[in-house]
């Protein structure tokens, strides 16, 4: 099976935090995690108001998903981060960007929008894995 590629094309701007196009080959296992907000197990929201707290669970909440299908932060292909508008982006991203870096890093797409599903949640990330299976 030919390996997982992350490339940075020449003519796209070259940034050490993301990749422009990943291509995963037949045979790899694709994982899917849904919207992770920074809940608890028993669904209370943790660090109201605090984006970079709020960021930091919200990871960790992607990661406890990601292990539980087999996988992990370094099998990312895609990450999706979503901010409520008016949230501190240098501080949300501040604090989850040390455990997202890699020597080949994924796709990310960020956006600012108006709310989310859980009230007072400022961050909600969701991400798209594959795994290669031998």
């Amino acid at each position: 099976m030919s390996p997982i590629q992350r490339i940075r094309p020449e003519g796209l701007v070259r940034s050490p935090a993301f990749s422009h196009v990943a291509v995963v080959p037949p045979g790899a296992t694709t994982i899917y995690v849904g919207g992770q907000n920074a809940v608890d197990a028993s669904g209370k929201l943790v660090g109201m108001g605090d984006a970079a707290v709020q960021s930091a669970r919200a990871l960790d909440n992607a990661e406890t998903a990601l292990k539980a299908a087999g996988a992990g932060l370094g099998d990312v292909i895609q990450w999706n981060v979503l901010f409520v508008d008016g949230a501190d982006l240098a501080a949300g991203y501040g604090a989850i960007a040390s455990k997202l870096a890699a020597d080949e890093p994924p796709l990310v797409t960020a956006a600012f929008v108006a709310g989310l599903g859980v009230p007072g949640a400022l961050v909600e990330i969701s991400a798209i894995a594959a795994v290669e299976r031998g």
